[in-house]
């Protein structure tokens, strides 16, 4: 019988779906389902709500809790992994201020900038003892990893490890999001009012939902590049097999001016549309930090609300338990989504055939202008014998250009926090398009490694 162990389960929006999604599958009854996390007020919330939900949606599973991945392991066939080094919102603040004394302003300090160094050298840790303790438990399971930056993650996976991994991310959807409201008018898809953009926010999200369940049963998106730096590359609608690219180069720029302000003049000026949204986009792009023009004011990007946003999630932990003590309804789960993961597990554990919009792979040629071996996100092809990428041929070259960059920087930051070397790292922030000044990078790694010195102890042996 399959087995699946879900680390990180006491997250408060990804435990959420990913248990709900996996115990709502007809497939899965009889399997084991293996709940990890290390906090165990978090886990014990989940995994009453688990014994709940199998007991009312007589999922048919067996169900056990464990506060240390090592003890959950042994003979799984598939590890999902949502982990953090924590407390999140503080750390991702702290990744943000730290650089702004030396006068870097990051666009968003979280996959990408100086900030994307510092998150992923403390993911590096925890993720690295995970496929190590797989290589000794279940050599031959699947790696599905949700914990980002997600290129920096997998690429840590597939080049440090024997791991057979893949990397998820809901991000194609921005992308659907504002085809859908481009080409309204065309495929009759109703925009909400209210609607600003692709931007993470609370008051937002619904709306995009809106219209993101609008559009995806008409169009067919076939993107490719690095994760949150994804480029379309062909559009076609689903019910006539008409190619809308040329529809959307016209329609996009008679949308106002204040909606991705940052894509449409991407797209504009490299004429191929980007899928990740403005938030995502500008960690990426080397125009997006000067201090003297302020891009960020001109294209308004939004900061990531950290504190918030740390409020919500102990919201959401409350209402978790509420649902797991029985005093609120559960029905609302059964809308959640999976992002990814029932798929995966699904179709490979019996041998199913599925197209998946969007996953992270190395590149074994499916993106024939960008490095070997590199992180790359496709289109999938799932089935009893695994993931398989879909060729797209090239990207447009200087879009190639500018995800080559990233791939350095993103194999300079893994390397550097495996092997604890300074001069690796001060590589990875010399080369990342937010640092445009020498001295300034090396005063900012210095006050990270100084400050989490904690979570970064194989740079002070």
């Amino acid at each position: 019988m399959t087995t699946i162990t879900v680390i990180g389960a006491g997250s408060a929006s990804f435990g959420e779906n990913t248990l709900s999604a996996l115990m709502r599958s007809n497939k899965l009854k009889g399997a084991t389902l293996r709940l990890v996390d290390r906090n165990p007020q978090s886990l014990d919330i989940v995994h009453r709500l688990a014994n709940r939900l199998n007991k009312e949606w007589d999922s048919g599973l067996t169900i056990t809790a464990h506060t240390h991945h090592k003890d959950a392991l042994d003979g799984t066939n598939f590890v999902v992994s949502a982990i953090e080094v924590g407390p999140r919102e503080e750390l991702w603040k702290s990744d943000f201020e730290i650089p702004l004394k030396y006068g870097v302003r990051q666009p968003y300090a979280e996959n990408g900038g100086p900030g994307g160094f510092a998150h992923a050298a403390r993911n590096v840790k925890p993720v690295l003892e995970i496929v190590r303790d797989m290589e000794l438990a279940c050599p031959n399971a699947w790696f599905i990893n949700f914990t980002n930056p997600m290129v920096r993650v997998c690429d840590l996976v597939n080049r440090h490890s024997k791991i057979k991994a893949v990397g998820l991310c809901h991000q194609i959807y921005a992308g659907y999001g504002m085809v859908g409201v481009a080409l309204a008018n065309d495929l009759g898809i109703e925009v909400p009012d209210g609607l600003e953009g692709m931007h993470a926010d609370v008051m937002q999200h619904p709306l995009q939902q809106r219209v993101k369940q609008q559009v995806i049963p008409l169009i067919d998106i076939r993107a490719a590049g690095t994760n949150h730096f994804t480029w379309i590359l062909s559009i076609r609608d689903k019910r006539t097999g008409e190619d809308l690219y040329p529809l959307l180069r016209e329609r996009f720029f008679d949308l106002d001016e204040s909606f991705e302000p940052l894509t449409r003049r991407i797209f504009q000026d490299f004429g191929i549309f980007p899928v990740p949204g403005d938030t995502h986009l500008c960690e990426y792009l080397p125009w997006m930090s000067n201090p003297i023009t302020k891009p960020w004011e001109a294209f308004h990007i939004r900061l990531y609300d950290w504190d918030l946003m740390a409020g919500l999630r102990d919201f959401s932990l409350d209402r978790l338990n509420e649902m797991a003590n029985g005093t609120m309804t559960v029905e609302g789960l059964l809308e959640s989504d999976s992002e990814g993961a029932l798929e995966m597990i699904e179709n490979i554990a019996f041998a199913g055939n599925h197209y998946h919009l969007a996953a992270n792979l190395p590149n074994r040629g499916q993106i024939s202008n960008l490095p070997l071996g590199a992180t790359v996100e496709t289109p999938v092809h799932v089935d009893g014998a695994g993931i398989h990428p879909v060729h797209v041929g090239a990207l447009p070259e200087p879009v190639a250009e500018l995800c080559r960059r990233e791939l350095m920087v993103a194999q300079l930051c893994v390397d550097a926090a495996v092997e604890g070397s300074y001069e690796k790292a001060l590589h990875c922030l010399l080369l990342d398009p937010v640092i445009t000044d020498m001295h300034t990078a090396r005063n900012i790694l210095d006050v990270y490694l100084k400050t989490y010195r904690e979570h970064l102890p194989q740079f002070w042996k």
